[in-house]
């Protein structure tokens, strides 16, 4: 009897490890991303901290409150927050405007730096823009013609001898998204998913475990397909 019940029992006490590592690993890398995060903020915002809180005295009843990690790390993320606003006011003013383009000038005589900050520049600014008339998120058949990945388009040109309109579409890599392949494909080949961009990204740093229920694989055929279907047919 107790040699019946012990590989069971054994069985279950490793499925429950399984479970617990499984599940304690997210918490474990999250707690990680979240702890580096914000040790970079108030790395960043320890300047200016400290020139707030410099007339405050060791004496001073509120200087254990200020001296706190909570009320640092608070106090950090909103000076960070203010500090985006700011930015991105002055980028959108005429001073701001010029500002950075003296900045890029002065990058383009670095060549390695001109080449790293032109690349991420080009790609942050495709992420913001809409790509005409073709949906951000997108399933092509990659890497061959009966898989299909889920990928971001981020420019939309012609072709200059045919006319025919293109989509470069840039492939995330699993978990890691900010690594992938950049393929330039036909628009008609293009499925469009109506994801957001928020819902595309989880499902790829999952590696596919957060997907929605339905979505669009299938994408309509285009005009030669269907001829090619009815020759098919006839035949």
């Amino acid at each position: 009897m107790d040699s019946d019940t012990r590989p069971s029992v054994l069985a279950q006490i490793r499925r429950n490890m399984l479970v617990g590592l499984f599940t304690l690993i997210p918490i474990w890398l999250t707690l990680i991303l979240v702890s580096v995060i914000l040790k970079f903020i108030n790395e960043l915002a320890a300047p200016m901290i400290k020139w707030m809180t410099v007339s405050v005295k060791p004496d001073d009843s509120i200087y254990a409150i200020i001296k706190s990690p909570f009320f640092n790390t608070s106090l950090s993320l909103i000076v960070l927050l203010l500090f985006f606003y700011l930015v991105g006011w002055v980028a959108s003013r005429w001073i701001g405007q010029k500002a950075l383009s003296f900045f890029e000038q002065t990058v383009d005589r670095i060549p390695v730096a001109k080449s790293i900050y032109r690349t991420i520049k080009r790609l942050a600014d495709a992420m913001q823009t809409s790509s005409d008339n073709v949906e951000r998120v997108v399933l092509i058949e990659f890497p061959s013609r009966d898989m299909k990945t889920v990928g971001l388009v981020t420019r939309t040109f012609k072709d200059t001898t045919t006319g025919r309109e293109l989509a470069a579409v840039y492939v995330p890599t699993t978990p890691n998204p900010t690594s992938g392949y950049l393929e330039i494909v036909p628009v008609e080949y293009v499925t469009p998913t109506n994801w957001k961009m928020e819902e595309a990204m989880s499902f790829i740093i999952s590696g596919g475990a957060d997907v929605p229920k339905t979505f669009n694989y299938d994408r309509a055929p285009v005009r030669g397909e269907d001829l090619s279907k009815e020759e098919g047919r006839g035949e």
